[in-house]
């Protein structure tokens, strides 16, 4: 696979559904915010993007070595950054009751490495915008 892609839709006055695979996320802004709070915003769906492939390699390195991990928890925090607005740092913090501590430090240190949206977060690329003609988007 050399690429990935996700369609995304107007859903009403000021959300966005993004279509995935068989999958559909609905994005807003909060009411205060000027949306209609019809589903989270594109900053904690990022957020819970990083968790989601973090913890998914987590569970894979787990299955790779047979260590049991039930019931993880997982928590992104993202530090905002001014002037654009942004997140100028994210941390992830896991936690494993049934995973002896060694175990999960090193299944986290793996995850950290292989995490595909963490990696790429990590080293920092281009993000470019353009207009597509009708039909082509």
């Amino acid at each position: 696979m050399d690429q990935m892609t996700v369609a995304l839709d107007q859903n009403g006055r000021t959300a966005t559904t993004a279509t995935i695979r068989q999958y559909t996320i609905v994005m807003d802004r909060p009411s205060e915010n000027g949306g209609s709070d019809a589903g989270p915003m594109g900053g904690e769906t990022l957020l819970a993007a990083v968790g989601g492939c973090f913890m998914s390699t987590l569970y894979a390195a787990a299955g790779a070595r047979s260590v049991t991990v039930k019931d993880a928890t997982c928590r992104v925090t993202g530090e905002f950054a001014a002037n654009p607005r942004r997140f100028a740092a994210i941390r992830i913090e896991v936690a494993c009751d049934s995973c002896p501590p060694a175990d999960l430090a090193h299944l986290v240190e793996v995850a950290e490495r292989g995490c595909l949206v963490a990696a790429t977060l990590r080293q920092g690329m281009p993000v470019t915008a353009s207009v597509s003609q009708p039909g082509e988007g």
